[in-house]
């Protein structure tokens, strides 16, 4: 079996990097008294992760000039980059443990919203290319929604698909390409977002539970 993993939300604890990054740009806004300073809660700021930065900027502040929306995107992910790199990134407890055993039964495909340079900072890290076969990144199809990118993915595998994820285009692909999908119930989609999931997993080594009932 194929299983299509997304990344932040469901394997990755995203909001330790993406919280401070969030705020960093958030105050260069403030600095050029285009918001309001304020404090920014880590469950106001969940929202926002697993979004692309496109989606990220018009649910946001969607009138905000293009220039100062790619300004505070690349002080975002320069700020995550810094993160990762300084040993502060956290994937969800027992991450690794469930990949390992997965991938020993499994073909796991890594398929996220996020730039190269991001996915290539957490491959280094957290040495995922010992669990998963293949990487997909959103930038590498112009960001095309996942469901598209899925595609791609077809092409480079045979057999059946099963996937993983917390946010709703996760469950998207499933829809659109009549496959299963577990919903990640710990991540940072709300519940409306999963509730087309067949099974919804309150931890990650509950995907493995999950599995088994399928």
């Amino acid at each position: 079996m194929n299983l299509i993993f997304d990344y932040d939300g469901t394997l990755h604890d995203c909001l330790k990097i993406y919280a401070p990054a969030f705020r960093k740009a958030y105050a260069r806004l403030v600095s050029l008294s285009l918001a309001e300073e304020r404090a920014w809660p880590e469950h106001e700021i969940s929202q926002w992760v697993g979004l692309s930065a496109n989606e990220m900027w018009e649910r946001f502040m969607p009138d905000l000039p293009q220039n100062l929306k790619e300004e505070c995107s690349r002080i975002i992910g320069d700020e995550m980059l810094r993160l990762v790199r300084g040993g502060q990134a956290r994937l969800y407890p027992c991450a690794l443990e469930a990949l390992e055993r997965l991938s020993r039964v499994h073909t796991l495909i890594f398929l996220s919203n996020c730039k190269r340079v991001y996915m290539r900072a957490h491959i280094d890290y957290f040495h995922l290319d010992d669990y998963f076969s293949s990487f997909y990144c959103a930038e590498d199809f112009g960001f095309q929604a996942k469901h598209e990118i899925f595609g791609r993915i077809q092409k480079d595998f045979a057999g059946d698909f099963i996937v993983v994820g917390d946010r709703f285009h996760d469950m998207e692909i499933a829809q659109k390409h009549g496959l299963k999908a577990i919903g990640c119930g710990y991540g940072y989609g709300q519940a409306h977002e999963l509730i087309s999931a067949d099974f919804i997993a309150s931890s990650v080594e509950e995907i493995e539970l999950c599995l088994g009932r399928m």
